[in-house]
């Protein structure tokens, strides 16, 4: 049987698992039920893919995300894998061809969306077929309190045990509440074999900088990185279609994505998306969820995210192909106003508005914080050894300052303007602004009135930015966005606790948004050529670039510049179905003219077997006339040649069963000397 390594290699195109999933593979190919939780992009969808190769038989995995799956089929296909898709997405002749492709017996991965499992004519045809194993991916989705709760998830468990398969679910953002309800729900209660791989993305580049004037700070960001795909997550749609129009305006290829269009015109944005080299969609929190583009350079929040999940789960969209991606996330006060009254007017149990704002807080926790993002984002996942350098606090350590008497003079402004007003009516007071709304109300008569005067207004907006933050204060909604004190706070005001402030963040807007260079001056030339010819080729064929080859894949080209098909075969990325379909079309870019291998040698590049044909060609060269050179011309078919490479006869009687005895007498030695010498 063909091993899991030859697989990754001939189909899939690696030359390395990545870390923990050699140990899912085994356990999901041996038949156990398995929870897998691997940060996103960490390398889920190959658990499942490459065991459905392993054996025989039909693997079924169930998503929600219809753009998702309809990617993994064809990039599948294009790696030479039997797959089909069941979504509302096909056409009836589409899914008569994969019905018929299951009762064959011919399919060996079927995706199907959760809400057709309730189909008889689907249950029927899959109790008839060989089903080997369910695969359930985004497998949160099946918990009631998870962020993404499908109610067609309820019928996996039923669909599992009337199969009688095992079943591997996997997931990249699970709590300790989630984890248990997904075993209950999928696994009917028995304990699967639980595989935990952490949730980092060390690729991914963490930043966070304070709003000041955002639309330049994104004009100058999304400038740098002209040509690359990225995502721009707003908090409205109106924002949405304004700030793509900015961009288009100043020459960037982008569009805009939110919930209020309708069906087809989301559809043409997802299209275009998949198949458009370096386009930028500026969308709402609905655009993503079925975005599996590998290439992904880039992810901006324009506004800041509803909770730490959600932040990890919009950034995680960047750099799937494990090359270096960056996040930007802007932030301000009205950003944490709106999210703390979104929590505060929706209709949820208080008990649930309370473990929201909790998570909001490890968010702005984050937003705040003084030493390393990745520390501090990890930390909520559980994980505390943590290396990075790949965050703007570890690039650019801050400058901080002791806050705790400014704070102390802000919560006493507050309190004594009991906690009705709101940020700029209580820097009027801490200034000493004779305003008139000031006089109406006596404000200038409190003992705080003035005793801010040494700070200016933009440092003292940053000061209740960053209060908010600290959640020491909140505004409230029943008293129309007056700021109120947390009990986090009273310490402080006591004089118990002292809090450090960062200085550096009022500068932070002029920032410089420069690139990191993916790649050197010299390779970047050869990587532009490459990325054409894909271009080319992915138009031809009417589908994504990267279902060609991937951003990551191309770079290891133009930096390693591989000199033949056997040199190709050794890039990350370059299966056995990929080499021979595109193999020779990226060598002539890199190198110009190639030598076109014959195809029976060509199927070999990579392989031993390969080096073993080229000796065997040679000596067949030396003595195509006899050792003397005066014989009648003598030769061996390619084929025959591939099948002495292949097969390795051990003696002049086998080599004689494959190439007869005339062609064993002029070569059969030589031959069976050029083999031994390969090992």
């Amino acid at each position: 049987m063909v091993s899991a390594k030859t697989l990754l290699k001939d189909v899939f195109g690696f030359c390395e698992f990545r870390p923990g999933q050699r140990q899912i593979i085994d356990a999901v190919a041996s038949g156990e039920n398995v929870l897998a939780i691997m940060p996103t992009g960490g390398g889920k969808s190959l658990c499942f893919q490459l065991p459905a190769l392993l054996n025989d038989g039909l693997t079924v995995v169930i998503s929600p995300l219809i753009a998702l799956m309809r990617d993994q089929v064809r990039g599948l296909k294009a790696a030479g894998v039997a797959a089909g898709a069941i979504t509302s997405g096909n056409t009836p002749s589409e899914i008569d061809t994969v019905f018929s492709q299951i009762t064959s017996g011919d399919l060996r991965l079927l995706y199907v969306a959760p809400e057709r499992l309730a189909s008889s004519k689907i249950q029927n045809i899959l109790r008839k077929s060989n089903v080997r194993c369910l695969a359930v991916d985004e497998a949160h989705c099946v918990s009631q309190w998870g962020h993404d709760f499908r109610p067609d998830y309820l019928m996996i468990g039923k669909l599992r045990h009337s199969l009688g398969v095992p079943l591997c679910a996997f997931t990249a953002t699970a709590d300790n509440e989630t984890q248990q309800e997904i075993i209950e729900r999928l696994f009917g209660g028995a304990d699967p074999k639980v595989f935990l791989h952490g949730f980092d993305r060390p690729n991914i580049y963490l930043s966070f900088v304070p709003k000041d004037n955002p639309r330049i700070q994104i004009m100058n960001f999304v400038d740098k990185r002209k040509g690359q795909s990225g995502i721009i997550y707003c908090g409205t749609r109106a924002k949405t279609e304004s700030l793509a129009q900015a961009l288009q305006e100043a020459g960037h290829n982008s569009c805009y994505y939110h919930g209020g269009m309708d069906a087809d015109r989301r559809k043409v944005v997802e299209s275009r998306f998949v198949l458009e080299d370096g386009l930028v969609v500026v969308a709402t929190v609905a655009f993503g969820m079925g975005v599996d583009k590998p290439d992904i350079r880039w992810v901006v929040h324009a506004d800041l995210p509803k909770s730490i999940e959600s932040y990890y789960q919009e950034i995680g969209r960047a750099g799937r192909d494990g090359g270096y991606a960056e996040t930007l996330t802007l932030y301000g006060a009205d950003d944490i106003r709106f999210r703390r009254n979104q929590i505060d007017e929706g209709l949820a149990p208080s008990n649930r508005k309370s473990a929201d704002h909790g998570r909001f807080n490890v968010l702005l926790g984050l937003a705040e914080a003084l030493e390393c993002r990745r520390l501090n984002l990890l930390h909520y996942f559980g994980e505390t050894n943590i290396k990075c350098g790949n965050c703007d606090l570890c690039e650019r350590p801050p400058e901080t300052f002791d806050g705790t008497e400014s704070v102390r003079k802000a919560l006493s402004a507050i309190l004594r303007t009991d906690q009705y007003f709101g940020v700029g009516h209580l820097i009027d007071i801490l200034q000493g602004n004779f305003t008139e709304k000031v006089s109406n109300h006596g404000h200038d008569k409190l003992p705080t009135f003035g005793v801010g005067k040494e700070l200016n207004r933009v440092k003292w907006k940053a000061i209740f930015r960053q209060m908010m933050g600290h959640d020491l204060i909140r505004p409230d909604v029943e008293r129309y966005g007056g700021l109120r004190m947390t009990e986090k706070a009273l310490p402080i005001l006591r004089g118990e606790l002292s809090i450090t402030l960062r200085a550096d963040i009022i500068k932070s807007a002029k920032r410089d948004y420069s690139v990191k260079t993916l790649i050197s001056d010299d390779d970047a030339p050869v990587l532009s050529a490459l990325k054409a010819k894909r271009r080319a080729l992915a138009e031809n064929a009417g589908v994504p670039a990267y279902i060609i080859f991937t951003d990551k894949t191309l770079i290891d080209m133009s930096q390693r510049r591989p000199l033949n098909l056997d040199e190709m075969s050794q890039i990350n990325g370059v299966g056995t179905k990929k080499l021979e379909k595109f193999g020779t079309i990226f060598l002539a870019v890199i190198n110009g003219e190639v030598d076109h291998m014959h195809p029976r040698r060509q199927k070999l590049a990579g392989a031993k077997e390969g080096e073993m044909y080229d000796l065997l060609l040679a000596v067949q060269f030396k003595l195509s006339r006899g050792p003397l050179g005066v014989e009648k011309p003598l030769s061996c078919s390619a084929s025959l040649l591939s099948k002495i490479a292949k097969l390795k006869p051990k003696s002049l009687d086998e080599m004689a069963k494959i190439i007869g005895p005339k062609k064993t007498d002029r070569f059969g030695a030589a031959f069976l000397d050029a083999l031994n010498n390969v090992t």
